[in-house]
């Protein structure tokens, strides 16, 4: 056998392999996407940057997290419940993303110290931070709440962000820039459309904040805004049951306030569709990216035209 022929046998077997590699990497990208995985894109609208994101285990959560790695991102999925963060994060590294889960609750100070800074021990930066962790009240009046349902819902959907943020605008500071996106709800603007006293309450809380952090912090390339959905297909009144028994509430008053749940319940006409996760998600990654970087201080309503009305 010739020289000639030697070599083109060797670069035949090379080609021969190289198209078999392309195929295998092809058909787990197939298999990926088949099982609802998102490949991420090198070049997507956060490329290189490292978020954090609360409250990733489930629903509106989740959705952003998943987003935001097929954008690029590496993420670090944050949320109570230790096992739905972890299926959130697999979902992600199984399709080439990087992830990480941290079970935290942001009630709780030193799980928000301790999230955070594995966030920056691990990626070595933080680059977006998403607020999204919440709880509901089942719509309870002033008149029926309870303290222990009014802390827990105040601690998780406002002192909680709150917290987060504090522990990341020093590392924000350092690095010279970063963006936060707080879940507010059209409960911020409204009087008992969107939740209960403890909730609405809450929201209300948050869009201020969101506005307070932009204003002072602009001038440090620090952005803050917020997004407020409307009604949205998730577990949050499972959850909050689990997490502050807001349903067991609800159901041993509500004969003494039925009148007010019908009264805010009867507006639910005027929006019978529910957002899904996704369409907030996307919301979200909006605010998050270079795309909105004159953008600061803002609440995005995401609510199907319900708060036009």
């Amino acid at each position: 056998m010739t020289d000639f022929q030697n070599s083109y046998g060797r670069l035949a077997r090379f080609y021969r392999t190289l198209a078999m590699s392309l195929a295998l990497i092809s058909s787990g990208m197939a298999l990926a996407a088949a099982a609802g995985e998102t490949v991420p894109d090198k070049n997507g609208k956060l490329a290189n940057k490292v978020a954090l994101i609360t409250g990733a285990g489930s629903g509106m959560g989740r959705e952003i997290a998943l987003l935001f790695a097929k954008e690029g991102a590496a993420v670090v999925v944050a949320d109570i419940d230790g096992i739905s963060a972890g299926k959130t994060a697999e979902t992600i590294r199984n399709a080439r993303g990087q992830a990480l889960a941290v079970t935290a609750d942001v009630a709780r100070e030193q799980d928000v110290s301790r999230m955070v800074d594995t966030t920056v021990s691990t990626y070595g930066r933080l680059d977006i931070l998403v607020n999204n962790a919440g709880i509901f009240d089942m719509l309870v009046p002033a008149g029926e709440v309870i303290d222990e349902l009014w802390d827990r819902v105040i601690a998780t959907n406002l002192t909680g962000p709150m917290r987060v943020i504090r522990k990341t605008l020093p590392v924000f500071e350092k690095q010279n820039g970063g963006v936060i996106v707080n879940t507010a709800s059209i409960a911020g603007y409204t009087g008992a459309r969107g939740g209960g006293a403890a909730y609405i309450a809450s929201k209300h809380g948050v869009i201020g904040l969101t506005k307070n952090v932009a204003f002072n912090y602009k001038d440090k390339n620090i952005r803050c805004n917020a997004v407020a959905p409307g009604r949205v297909e998730t577990g949050i009144r499972a959850n909050s049951e689990k997490l502050a028994g807001a349903q067991t509430l609800h159901d041993a008053t509500v004969s003494r306030w039925k009148d007010i749940e019908n009264a805010v319940t009867a507006g639910y006409v005027t929006n019978r569709r529910k957002a899904s996760p996704d369409e907030i998600a996307k919301a979200v990654l909006f605010l998050a990216s270079d795309d909105a970087s004159f953008v600061n201080g803002s609440i995005l309503t995401v609510d199907g035209a319900w708060t036009a009305y």
